[in-house]
């Protein structure tokens, strides 16, 4: 095969280079320069950018027929739920974590479980078959159908899965692939974009499921251009603290189901388990209540789940430190102002560190009461009740502010036994909820009285 012309094209105005420069000729903007395979001239080419489906007239909206994806489960519950239910034929998976997370595991593991039902394919860019082979050993799968091709040439894998023809397919990782058409090393942009872009179409041209492994930055973004992330139809996020057993997958980006939806992992000798009650993990193991601990009920995606939030106002003399994990710290020097202003509580002279127990990340503003309440038990010295939970956005004015689906957090609160609530007025239950006596409050100082009397 001839290898195509390349150029290299300006990211800040599109100006076009044959050769790559230092300082755009066009706007003058500096390494800014990307290398992409020239436009072909007349009608050469046209193959390589063939459509992804047969060309349809033009319609009405409305007279589209609507028809739900068919989905086909992974085999695990925790993975289907973050992918709305299983893989969908066409559908193009990006999932990215840190090194050692555990990305190969989980997807030799759903391979093997689909490798029951489809034909499937597992490209590896990074190990070898026999390392692969000596990881399913471990794991205990027999791959009895698992087909695997160490490759990281782009043409050779697109002409293995012309004649595989697998309705899935694990490309690990795609940072590691190179097309011939391009001179720049695997893992540049331009590599990274083609390959993507390449992959994709064959996807949706063939109808087979693709899961595409993308390393990290050290910042914990997916590495690579950004247009990664948007050709693709869903992202996933791997996370977990690797001194912990536990690990989440979050859904950043889904165009076959919900967004921020969570599964939660259990790593074992024997691969990934699904935890099948994730609030069991972020609740603490305290005997009898302690000061400083509250438990908020927190929504990631559709499921409701406890998280047991820790506050530690200690002395900190002139210069007072404010530090969370876990939440925003600058929500929490925000809400310590409107502690002060609102319930007459000073924290100035003291040291705040709030922590959000089993390394979960909480970014709804439901969290502000449930901390402000962890604040004031911990600065008083005094624990919560037994069976105490909380949630409530507060507002500059002092406000407390209803949370959404705030009847599905009281109803899973009191199918685990718990017995207090303190959340806003607007989400009190219009029904008793049985063993669970709920406190309705409008302002941050009504409940701070409340929590006085308690």
């Amino acid at each position: 095969m001839a290898k195509e012309k390349s150029n290299y094209t300006c990211s800040e105005c599109g100006g076009v280079s044959p050769k790559w420069l230092g300082k755009c000729p066009a706007c003058g903007a500096w390494n800014t320069l990307v290398e992409g395979i020239a436009e072909p001239s007349g009608g050469a080419g046209k193959n390589r950018y063939q459509a992804l489906a047969r060309s349809q007239p033009v319609s009405t909206l409305s007279e589209i027929e609507a028809t739900d994806f068919e989905r086909t489960p992974t085999g695990q519950e925790e993975l289907d739920r973050v992918l709305g239910g299983g893989i969908v034929a066409g559908g193009v998976v990006l999932i990215g974590g840190d090194p050692g997370i555990g990305k190969s595991t989980l997807l030799l593991q759903a391979i093997d479980e689909l490798s029951r039902k489809l034909p499937v394919l597992y490209v590896s860019g990074e190990e070898s078959g026999a390392q692969i082979a000596m990881r399913a050993r471990r794991l205990g799968l027999p791959g009895n159908q698992v087909r695997v091709l160490p490759e990281i040439n782009l043409e050779k894998i697109l002409a293995t899965i012309e004649a595989e023809k697998p309705a899935f397919c694990v490309i690990d990782s795609i940072q590691t692939l190179y097309s011939e058409q391009l001179s720049s090393a695997p893992g540049s942009v331009a590599q990274v974009r083609e390959c993507a872009a390449q992959l994709t179409r064959t996807a949706k041209a063939g109808g087979c499921a693709m899961v595409l492994v993308g390393h990290v930055t050290k910042e914990g973004a997916l590495a690579g251009p950004r247009v990664l992330e948007h050709i693709v139809d869903t992202v996933l996020y791997f996370e977990g603290d690797t001194h912990s057993s536990f690990r989440l997958v979050r859904a950043i980006k889904n165009r076959f189901g919900a967004v921020n939806e969570i599964g939660v992992f259990a790593m074992t000798e024997k691969g990934l388990k699904g935890v099948a009650n994730p609030s069991a993990i972020f609740l603490s193991t305290h005997g009898e209540p302690v000061p400083g601990s509250c438990v908020l009920v927190t929504l990631e995606g559709t499921r409701p789940m406890l998280v047991e939030l820790q506050a530690l106002v200690d002395s900190g003399g002139p210069s007072p430190r404010r530090l969370s994990v876990g939440l925003d710290r600058d929500r929490l020097a925000m809400l310590l102002a409107v502690l002060h202003r609102h319930a007459g509580v000073a924290t100035m002279d003291q040291d705040v560190f709030v922590n959000a127990v089993g390394g979960v990340r909480i970014g709804e503003p439901a969290a502000d009461l449930a901390v402000l309440l962890a604040i004031q038990s911990s600065l008083r010295g005094r624990p919560l009740p037994k069976g105490f939970i909380a949630f409530g956005e507060v507002g500059l004015a002092g406000e407390v502010r209803p949370a959404p689906r705030g009847q599905e957090r009281l109803k899973e609160a009191a199918k685990l036994g718990f017995s207090v609530a303190v959340v806003p007025k607007a989400n009190a239950p219009k029904k008793a909820i049985e063993g669970l006596t709920v406190h309705a409050v409008e302002r941050i100082e009504e409940a701070m009285d409340l929590l006085r009397g308690l």
